[in-house]
């Protein structure tokens, strides 16, 4: 252990505040570099990324505000580095990348770029990013379901350099160009990466040479010692209990009538808490599980900073470090589907993350009313359309679809939006047109089914469908076709997910299709469509404000039979008026009848 990481010296505060901006600065400084100098779409639009610096515990000391999956999961990548890493010891000028699931990475698709920080000589700390890449030569182009081990996720990186004392490791990036179906993007990705690490690298360097070694790392742990000092004083006020909460998945991609079960129990004891997965299904044959250091782990804590730490609602704001896990434990049971055993496939482990959060949420319910919200989409539509050009060269594009959040205690759920774990920005019509042979025929709110009403009604997720030009392979991760997200306090469910695949050319023939699938074949002008989940509803639908019910029905969120039935709402659409009169009866007669 480096000594400055063990220094306990007080830094006064404008010191303090002022290293921890820079530290904060860095790290966003780091994310910028690498969505702007990006070239796929995925990490350049949806910033699909994270950055940050690290000590040589492997300690966060601060990250970008970028992606929520991304937040936490860097230290396990350098875990594992340390057990893999090619001729065991870091020099100046190294780059190593890393992406295997079973040494500390989240996903294989998410490569670490990692370089190390020396300072007067020494190894005293690490610059690193992740990063979603558009396809890393697996079984199927950009995304996994299907597959029988985590060798068919394509190329496995373990402690790899591709520099070594600043000197390039021509063969490997030979083998990187030789191994995707879209190199170019690939390499020009981690070239982006690379340069992101060694920009926070250099500007950690100047942070020492400006402050001193001693001061800089005393104010990092006196940052990390608040942020759990704050996680610690959260968690003290939930009171002491299990709570528990299960919901179902659909599938595994692959046996189509076995629903997966998720159960979680919140352990709160004092000033920590345990999540407990046991009971959860166990580790599936197909590439439906979660790496444990580098997902499972992560998800947790992303769910509690939600929780906790919310920027929104805090007095104070927490910085995002290494403190802000110590307070938190994870259990799986190892060969469960949070915790496979090797060699199995996990790299579609996406969806079952955010339901793991979405029902803490729901475990916690009963003890935290006025911190939790209804369930939301708690999915992912990650879809990869892929192709070959004339040139005999591929083609492939990435794309996260939005879900919904649900009804909050203050407020409805935000419509069409990521959620919980996810936080990816949409790409620009304009921009896929231009590149690959598809067009977007409609992306709007979902008008197809309800959000779960309440006093404050559920989002309204998304609706987008995809129609390619040429033949084409798709694969699909999502969630959720067969339970709604969970309504609460009186609230009502929302509404499950949908994906079909359908041809202008064959107007009334509708494939209705799982949630998750592999390799489809399709063929020119086919369409793929996807609705997200509408999220639940958070109170009793009856107290929800006339001129909100109103304004539904204006909006075409919610019908007028819909307004009276659930709501006992009294809408005269043509003149755009409540009856309040009508509207107070109605209402009074139903809560009898209820």
């Amino acid at each position: 252990m480096n000594q400055m990481t063990k220094l306990s010296t007080a830094v006064d505060p404008i010191t303090l505040q002022v290293i921890r901006g820079s530290l904060e600065t860095i790290a966003e400084e780091m994310g910028h570099v690498l969505y702007r100098m990006s070239f796929s779409s995925i990490i350049r639009e949806s910033q699909d990324l994270g950055a940050g610096l690290f000590d040589v515990d492997f300690n966060t000391l601060c990250e970008s505000e970028s992606t929520p999956m991304h937040i936490g999961s860097i230290p396990g990548y350098l875990r594992g580095i340390a057990e893999t890493l090619e001729d065991g010891e870091w020099y100046e000028g190294d780059v190593v990348v890393h992406n295997h699931p079973y040494h500390g990475a989240s996903h294989t698709p998410d490569l670490a770029i990692v370089v190390p920080v020396f300072f007067q000589g020494r190894l005293v700390g690490f610059a690193g990013n992740t990063a979603h890449h558009v396809d890393i030569g697996a079984a199927t182009p950009g995304l996994i379901i299907d597959v029988p081990d985590v060798y068919a996720e394509g190329m496995l990186f373990a402690g790899t350099k591709l520099y070594r004392k600043g000197e390039p490791n021509n063969a490997m990036w030979n083998y990187i160009r030789r191994n995707s179906r879209a190199a170019g993007q690939l390499v020009a990705d981690i070239e982006a990466q690379i340069a992101s690490a060694r920009l926070g690298a250099r500007r950690f360097a100047e942070l020492l040479e400006k402050y001193g070694e001693e001061t800089v790392f005393a104010a990092a742990n006196q940052l990390m010692d608040y942020a759990e000092r704050m996680t610690r004083q959260r968690i003290s006020e939930i009171p002491d209990g299990d709570y528990t909460a299960e919901g179902w998945l659909d599938d595994d991609g692959r046996n189509r009538d076995q629903r997966l079960k998720v159960k979680v129990t919140v352990r709160v004891r004092g000033d920590e808490v345990e999540v407990d997965l046991t009971g959860s299904a166990d580790q599936t044959p197909t590439a439906y599980n979660v790496p444990f250091e580098g997902s499972t782990k992560v998800a947790a804590y992303a769910g509690f900073r939600k929780l906790l730490l919310d920027a929104a609602t805090s007095e104070t704001r927490v910085p995002s470090n290494e403190g802000s896990f110590r307070p938190i434990r994870v259990t799986a049971p190892l060969g469960s589907i949070f915790n496979p055993r090797p060699p199995a496939s996990a790299e579609a482990r996406f969806t079952q993350c955010n339901r793991m959060i979405d029902l803490i949420i729901r475990a916690l319910a009963p003890v935290m009313p006025e911190q939790v919200i209804a369930g939301s989409s708690a999915s992912i539509s990650f879809a990869a359309y892929s192709g070959v050009r004339p040139s005999g060269d591929y083609w492939v594009f990435l794309e996260v679809n939005e879900g919904a959040y649900g009804g909050r205690p203050r407020s409805d759920g935000p419509d069409s939006i990521d959620n919980l774990m996810a936080n990816t920005r949409n790409n620009p019509l304009e921009d896929l047109a231009m590149h690959i042979p598809m067009i977007c025929d409609r992306y709007e709110l979902r008008d197809d089914a309800p959000p779960g009403a309440g006093e404050f009604r559920g989002g309204i997720g998304v609706v987008k469908a995809q129609r390619v030009l040429t033949p084409a392979f798709i694969t699909h991760e999502s969630e959720r076709h067969s339970e709604a997200p969970w309504g609460i306090f009186g609230g009502q469910d929302g509404a499950v997910g949908r994906c079909t695949i359908t041809n202008p050319n064959r107007p009334g023939e509708t494939r209705e299709m799982h949630s998750k699938f592999s390799g489809l074949a399709v063929g020119p002008d086919d369409v793929m469509t996807y609705y997200s989940p509408n999220g639940g509803g958070y109170g009793d639908p009856l107290n929800r404000p006339p001129a909100k019910v109103l304004e539904d029905v204006l909006d075409g969120y919610c019908s007028v039979a819909r307004a009276r039935e659930v709501h006992g709402v009294v809408v005269d659409p043509e003149a755009e008026t409540v009856d309040l009169a009508a509207t107070e009866t109605l209402r009074l007669a139903m809560r009898k009848h209820d």
